[in-house]
């Protein structure tokens, strides 16, 4: 009887072994494709959507539209700033490649500046290009962290 159990267990685990890495493959963890892509950052109320010079004085610019535009200004993804200037949007990169998103798509911020400070334009917009930040291992799934590379002020 300890033969047909030896044998049963390793049979039992001969299947195992077999059957993970096509299960694997199916999810995309082998490949990678198991994850999401996150650009986030915070939004200053500034003239330039930055952190100013002193830090932590700084004012956040709540309630602010950021746009994901890719291409000829196609908006991808859109979120709003919440009360402490924090946007989070969250793609699926099985809809976007990496590479192309980084290249291509920019941070636009079409809510007018006046609306946070009253001395600031009220006619323009903040524009930012991407920069890879680095990945998050959240149990099997990868976060690849995006974030605004700078705002620049376009009138």
């Amino acid at each position: 009887m300890a033969l047909n159990l030896k044998s049963l267990l390793f049979v039992s685990l001969f299947i195992a072994l077999m059957v993970t890495p096509i299960a694997e493959a199916q999810l995309g963890l082998v490949s990678g494709l198991l994850g999401l892509i996150r650009i986030q950052g915070t939004l200053f109320c500034t003239s330039n959507g930055n952190i100013g010079v002193n830090g932590t004085s700084t004012p956040v610019f709540p309630n602010a539209l950021v746009q994901l535009q890719c291409g000829a200004g196609n908006v991808v993804s859109s979120a709003t700033t919440n009360g402490s200037g924090v946007f989070s949007i969250v793609l699926d990169p099985l809809q976007v490649i990496l590479s192309s998103l980084l290249a291509n798509c920019n941070l636009v911020v079409n809510t007018p500046l006046s609306s946070c400070n009253s001395t600031l334009p009220s006619v323009g917009v903040l524009q930012s290009s991407l920069q890879f930040i680095g990945n998050t291992l959240l149990g099997l799934l990868n976060v690849v962290n995006i974030g605004p590379s700078g705002f620049l002020f376009q009138a």
